[in-house]
């Protein structure tokens, strides 16, 4: 579990992410918008309010948060058994 150090809300719906062992850049959510309880997002105000959760999550409040691995494996491209090596068949 590698642990974001910044988030920021960036125009169109997109992350500006960076994480402890330096992987950095985009990550487009747009897709989201306004689906379920992404439909807070049309508001883009309220989008920009993104921050990092006392657990690693990426949070806007207490109904709207993301998992930051899975933003994390979005981010680099790897696959779910690069980041947790148990996933991985012997």
């Amino acid at each position: 579990m590698i642990q974001p150090l910044l988030v920021r809300a960036l125009p169109n719906h997109r992350l500006y992410l960076e994480f402890a062992d330096g992987a950095k850049g985009e990550v487009d959510l747009s897709d989201l918008v306004g689906k379920g309880v992404f439909e807070s997002w049309n508001d883009y105000r309220f989008f920009e309010q993104v921050r990092i959760g006392d657990h690693r999550e990426i949070k806007w409040n207490d109904d709207i948060e993301l998992c930051a691995d899975s933003l994390y494996l979005k981010l680099t491209g790897k696959a779910p058994k690069d980041l947790f090596p148990t996933l991985r068949k012997n």
